[in-house]
């Protein structure tokens, strides 16, 4: 099992390959590819949502600030995300894995809960990203095509990122 400094530590590399990722691997106009969402999404609910939310704006900035040209749009599409995690988790999971301050697994609660769970993350996130990156400037066709092609690229990172960030339950 993961414990407490083995995710810190894997959290730190995932932000740096995110940076990495997003220096490197420009796809074109349709897609974006974002680690974040999954990362916050795999933080312990032990946190709370307010350092959550605070993570999650600074690795938002962390990653403005040392790859892309708009300063606070990863910061402001991944405080959603934060404020949404325990309510997606709610959801998809139950209140049992909040109140235990348990985290979820990929082997405990099957590839099509998590996948559902990660998507509704993702989506809060592109959702916010879309409209922060066009500002109003783009076609509707356009935002829903680059909504579309992100999310599914995206939601296939996602299921990575899950499975290196979460307790693996059999051992």
């Amino acid at each position: 099992m993961k414990n407490g400094n083995n995710f810190k530590l894997l959290y730190c590399l995932l932000l740096i390959c995110q940076i990495v990722l997003c220096n490197f691997s420009p796809l074109g106009p349709y897609i974006t590819l974002s680690l974040l969402p999954a990362m916050i999404f795999c933080i312990p609910m032990s946190v709370s949502t307010a350092a959550c939310m605070i993570i999650a704006f600074g690795s938002g900035l962390a990653v403005d600030w040392l790859s892309e040209g708009l300063i606070g749009i990863n910061a402001a599409s991944l405080v959603p995300v934060a404020l949404a995690r325990k309510s997606i988790v709610r959801i998809f999971f139950g209140e049992d894995l909040i109140t235990r301050g348990d985290s979820f697994s990929v082997n405990k609660y099957g590839t099509a809960k998590v996948s559902a769970a990660l998507m509704s993350s993702i989506a809060v996130f592109l959702l916010f990203y879309v409209i922060l990156d066009g500002a109003g400037t783009r076609p509707m066709w356009f935002n829903l095509a680059y909504f579309g092609a992100s999310l599914l690229c995206n939601w296939i990172l996602a299921l990575l990122v899950t499975h290196l960030l979460t307790p693996d339950d059999r051992k």
